[in-house]
């Protein structure tokens, strides 16, 4: 054994053997519990970045924890491999996607491996493979059979950047979330998957899932957006058509005096066709199209609005209200038109007082005597109240005609009660390039028509020419979309649209517990048996995207007959972000670090340990020098605790708990047991993995500490023994290389991996004396030191004899003692 720790000469030769022995591979065992850990597998972006160190190394951790405890771990790695970056990576490197993917692959496995993951890599897939993606393929089939795939045209949200449509959740502050250019609405012939069919039960499971963090839940809870209120009904005063809107506030309907619809509603070309304002209405809503969508969803732009020279019925007073179009109004949110009442929403107020239209108070505090007039008010009333100004309802509280008035219009088929979501269907079209091919052939004859399941997969060519503008060559590529209809056998044309790359990350998690099947999606045992994931690890930004999705797709595959489960994830652990100078780390900021630098300067240990050490897995990590030199220094003494004392630690037989041992060796002994308790339960209990390193390093400073003044050799190296191969397999599924070397150099053959988990004694825990307060009545006096098996008799006796408490008492005779066992003594004189 070295003298000194070296990491580049042992952490190659460690990884090797523990990819010859195939120690990380695992196959369905019933005999043993099972334990799915999975971190969200990573896009191969060409390199890791420090985020993905920490993502990975926490889970590591915990996988290589519950081994040692008995448990049949399955920790799997894939890669992420559809999507635009990699589109756009190889127009500018004038490559083709697929061999900028698989490049970065190897590249980052290599990375991965260096740094001494315990991943199963036998399990390993990109989405990309056809082998993977054949079965999405199937899914979409059976979804479209279902009805929860389907295509309509719709204002979706465009980045013209990526060329491409985005789904709601991929728009982050009116921004795309991977260029972050600004998103407009466009009209489009899309598909979407009916996740609004699952909205009720994806709310419900929120509130079952007490393993995840209660934000996370509350973003999803929130994304979803259940709301109780009424659908009504303003039938148009052309006689040809009407307006739906949904309300909660159906309790100030006598005070709708106009409406308001959004740009893209479908009917506003028909509400101003042949009108006057036509021009200037079609004008106003392509200006408002070209809004930044963060703004006109966060209420940030000047409200305006143009009148459509349309009239609708106001269904509860018959009095003609004015439509204006407002750029304030969304579509997808209720029904793209909104009742608009300006006494009693302060939106509605300004807007009606910029365009002069009129205002009606239906709304009063409990308390009023009078309502306030119209021309008087300064802002909407938006409270709760008492009505007023309306007919058979006033008098009755806000509550009470809520219903009433519903319920009057559901008897003339103009309104209901209803449940209404924020939620909206997933669109899945992109037109992009790099993606999963929809199964879809249109036909002149027969119309849309499903590729037949035999002839999946529907493969995404190979040999195409990337167009320089980002756009997809698959429209102009005539080998790909010119087929043949599997109804007529005329000619057809292939869907050119893609597959957006969440739907591959919906289900990865499935497929790693049976990669190989290739008979079908899913081996329904060997599924059976893992899922769901027990411990799933990633960053908070995912919390309405890809959580949402997974959770949606497990819940169709359910239905479908191919999972048992209700969720796929048991418990989730967002991870914070590693910040450099006080910002998160990108190439933009100048502030990235090279994981394989740190690594060829101190070491995959040093780096794992660390990022571990550095802050809680939940918080953010501030990137420190010092600290990773911090942490290198420290392995540099456990290995210096091994080195130097190894020819005295190999004859000596570990210290079996039997036979007394001297106050210095008893605490050596007591400080273990302690250090594995605290370890232990901070590792699997709470993901605490800071405080189990310090703890650790506690431990190392007391061994140091004996060693200063040793007492004889036979009484001291089997309690050393028993702390040093208690610290080297505490360590070991945080720093595996060096534990690996360390357990060896003590004469041990077998892998560290291979060790059960230390357990502590509890009798070894206890202290042999305890502290004690004393107390003179009810006030601190004095501490005493007593033996922790000491009698109520003994301590009361050794109180009541201590100096500073006898000064105190003067010679009174006590009329009471209480004594708490192990905490206090309490005198009463």
């Amino acid at each position: 054994m070295e003298w000194k720790y070296s990491p580049k000469s042992i952490e190659k030769k460690w990884q090797e053997y523990w990819e010859r022995e195939r120690l990380f591979e695992v196959r369905e065992d019933s005999g043993r519990e099972k334990y799915y850990l999975l971190e969200m597998f990573p896009y191969p972006s060409g390199r890791i970045h420090m985020g993905h160190v920490r993502n990975y190394s926490i889970g590591d951790v915990v996988a290589r924890h519950l081994r040692m405890r008995g448990l049949n771990v399955l920790h799997p790695m894939g890669w992420d491999a559809f999507g635009m970056p990699a589109e756009n990576a190889a127009i500018k490197a004038k490559t083709h996607p697929a061999k900028w993917t698989y490049d970065n692959i190897d590249y980052m496995r290599s990375q991965l491996k260096k740094l001494g993951f315990s991943y199963d890599w036998s399990r390993e897939f990109a989405t990309c493979d056809v082998s993977y993606y054949r079965w999405e393929q199937l899914f979409f089939l059976l979804m479209y059979r279902k009805g929860l795939a389907y295509k309509r045209s719709a204002y979706v949200n465009w980045c013209n950047t990526c060329q491409t449509v985005l789904a709601n959740e991929q728009v982050e502050g009116g921004a795309c979330w991977r260029c972050d250019q600004p998103v407009i609405q466009k009209q489009m012939e899309q598909w979407f998957f009916k996740i609004t069919d699952y909205a009720e039960e994806l709310l419900d499971y929120t509130y079952k899932l007490p393993g995840w963090p209660e934000r996370v839940l509350t973003m999803q809870q929130n994304w979803i957006g259940k709301s109780f209120g009424s659908r009504l009904v303003f039938p148009l005063e052309s006689g040809d058509g009407e307006i739906t809107v949904f309300t909660t506030r159906a309790d100030t309907l006598f005070g709708a005096t106009f409406m308001s619809i959004a740009p893209e509603h479908p009917l506003v070309t028909k509400l101003c066709r042949g009108k006057s304002q036509e021009s200037d209405v079609l004008q106003f809503i392509e200006r408002a199209k070209q809004a930044k969508r963060s703004d006109r969803e966060a209420d940030l732009l000047e409200k305006e609005g143009i009148f459509t020279g349309s009239h609708c019925i106001n269904p509860v007073t018959g009095l003609k209200i004015p439509v204006y179009v407002a750029n304030f109004v969304l579509m997808e949110y209720g029904t793209g038109a909104v009742m608009a009442v300006p006494a009693h929403d302060q939106r509605d107020f300004e807007f009606a007082g910029k365009y002069g239209l009129p205002v009606k108070v239906v709304i009063q505090p409990v308390d009023a005597v009078d309502p306030p007039k119209a021309e008087e008010l300064t802002a909407a009333f938006e409270e709760d109240g008492v009505l007023v100004n309306s007919d058979a309802f006033s008098g009755m509280t806000s509550g009470e005609a809520r219903d009433a008035i519903t319920a009057f219009l559901a008897e003339k088929g103009l309104g209901e009660t209803t449940v209404q979501y924020r939620l909206r269907d997933w669109g899945i079209s992109r037109q992009r390039y790099w993606g999963a091919p929809i199964p879809i052939i249109y036909c002149d004859r027969c119309g849309t028509v499903p590729v037949p399941e035999k002839d999946l997969p529907v493969v995404l060519p190979t040999d195409v020419a990337l167009l320089a503008s980002g756009a997809s060559p698959l429209p102009v590529h005539e080998p790909f979309v010119n087929t043949v209809c599997p109804e007529c056998g005329g000619p057809g044309r292939r869907e050119t649209d893609t597959m957006d790359t969440f739907v591959e990350s919906s289900w990865y998690f499935a497929r790693f517990a049976c990669p190989g099947h290739d008979t079908g999606p899913l081996d329904l045992s060997r599924v059976g048996y893992w899922m769901p994931v027990d411990q799933y690890i990633g960053g908070i930004e995912h919390a309405v995207l890809h959580l949402l999705y997974s959770r949606f797709f497990v819940k169709v595959l359910r239905d479908m007959g191919y999972l048992d489960v209700d969720e796929p994830f048991l418990n989730l652990l967002t991870q914070g972000m590693v910040i450099k100078d006080g910002a998160k780390m990108s190439k933009s900021k100048g502030n990235v670090v090279d994981p394989d630098e740190m690594i060829e300067a101190y070491g995959a240990d040093t780096v794992r340990l660390f990022c571990l050490f550095a802050s809680p897995p939940e918080k953010d990590l501030e990137w420190s020098e010092q600290g990773v030199e911090g942490s290198f220094r420290f392995l540099s003494r456990m290995w210096r605790l091994v080195a130097e004392n190894r020819e005295k630690l190999l004859k000596a037989v570990k210290y079996d708990g039997e036979r007394r041992l001297p106050t210095h060796l008893l605490d050596l002994h007591r400080k273990t047991h302690q250090t594995i308790k605290k370890v232990t339960d901070d590792i699997g209990e709470r993901f605490h993995f800071n405080t189990a390193i310090a703890a650790v390093m506690e431990l190392v400073n007391h061994m140091y500490q004996i060693l200063e003044s040793p007492p004889g050799d036979d009484e001291l190296w089997p309690v050393f023994r028993e702390a040093v191969e208690s610290m080297i397999l505490l360590v070991s599924p945080i720093v595996p290389h060096i534990a690996e070397e360390l357990w060896h150099s003590m004469g041990y053959t077998e892998s560290v991996l291979l060790q059960p988990w230390p357990k502590w004694r509890s009798e070894a825990l206890q202290s042999e004396e305890v502290l004690i307060v004393v107390q003179v009545n009810g006030r601190l006096r004095s501490r005493i030191t007593v033996p922790a098996d000491a009698s109520a008799d003994q301590v009361q006796r050794t109180a009541l004899e201590d100096p500073r408490i006898r000064e105190f008492i003067s010679g009174k005779t006590p009329r009471k003692v209480v004594v708490v066992p192990n905490r206090l003594v309490n005198i009463v004189v």
